[in-house]
């Protein structure tokens, strides 16, 4: 894990809003249709985010490449849920450095 890389991922408003959000993905996206084992679909995001669909890919992006989201495909749809595995790692680093 690269706590640096991490912090940097984190430090973004828009990012730390979809990891709220995909925290409780039922509560925050209730129009997702097909429920929510895969997570949730990219269109649902951006469409909640209000940004371009370029930005949200990038964020998403982001937070994929520092482990702290999971990515699905499935056809033609993208779907993202947190890691918790990197959440509890994080917090562990956090409680025994910080």
């Amino acid at each position: 894990m690269d706590q640096v890389e991490i912090f940097k991922a984190l430090s973004n408003k828009t990012r730390l809003q979809i990891l709220e959000w995909l925290k409780q993905p039922a509560q925050n996206f209730p129009e997702q249709p097909d429920g929510f084992k895969d997570g949730v679909c990219v269109g649902q995001i951006q469409q909640k985010a209000g940004l371009t669909q370029s930005t949200i890919s990038e964020y998403l992006s982001t937070l994929q490449r520092v482990g702290l989201v999971i990515v699905t495909r499935k056809g033609q749809w993208t779907y993202y849920k947190r890691n918790e595995k990197t959440f509890a790692e994080l917090s562990n680093l956090i409680k025994a450095t910080l």
